[in-house]
């Protein structure tokens, strides 16, 4: 089983790459943001950043610093299928996810207005946020020395390979391809 983990910054296309990987290549998707959301409609907490974010947190304190990609995980092996994780987050998750086989990590980035405005079009429930909330978010997940607590800047330090994806969905997909080469 080949595992892909997804990090990167907010509104990057992450996801874009993800529904590349699943509908080309035949990956199965297996999301952190879907797993915390499902925890938080299950405790009747607000489906916004904030609330996944210290559920997140409280989850990697309480069970250890990858737990929700270990629970992923065990879901991509019982599939038999090639996996993409998507949403990793802290240098824990990276960790864990490099001690189990063989995994491949891609960090998305792009201009913080291109991916501002990704969102904005996007308009999911932890999306609808002003500009200046979502440069605050993403400086909050952006640096810790806890490797339980969000470091999207180390796990893109720590990625395989760093995708910019300032251009077109096609552009995109190209790197993409450059990179799995299978």
């Amino acid at each position: 089983m080949i595992t892909i983990g997804i990090t990167g910054t907010l509104g990057a296309g992450k996801g874009t790459v993800v529904d590349y990987l699943v509908r080309e290549k035949g990956f199965r998707h297996f999301s952190v943001r879907a797993f915390l959301l499902a925890r938080i409609r299950e405790l009747g907490l607000p489906e916004n950043r904030d609330s996944m974010y210290t559920l997140g947190n409280l989850l990697r304190a309480e069970y250890g610093p990858a737990y929700a990609v270990d629970q992923l995980y065990l879901q991509a092996q019982v599939s038999g299928c090639n996996a993409v994780i998507e949403s990793i987050r802290t240098t824990g998750e990276v960790a864990s996810l490099r001690q189990k086989g063989e995994f491949l990590l891609l960090a998305v980035d792009a201009d913080p207005y291109i991916r501002y405005n990704r969102i904005v079009q996007r308009g999911s429930e932890t999306d609808n946020v002003s500009f200046d909330t979502f440069i605050e978010n993403e400086r909050r997940e952006s640096v810790s020395d806890d490797p339980a607590v969000q470091n999207l800047q180390a796990c893109i330090r720590l990625a395989d390979h760093v995708i910019m994806n300032n251009g077109t969905i096609g552009e995109l997909h190209k790197q993409v391809e450059g990179i799995l080469k299978f």
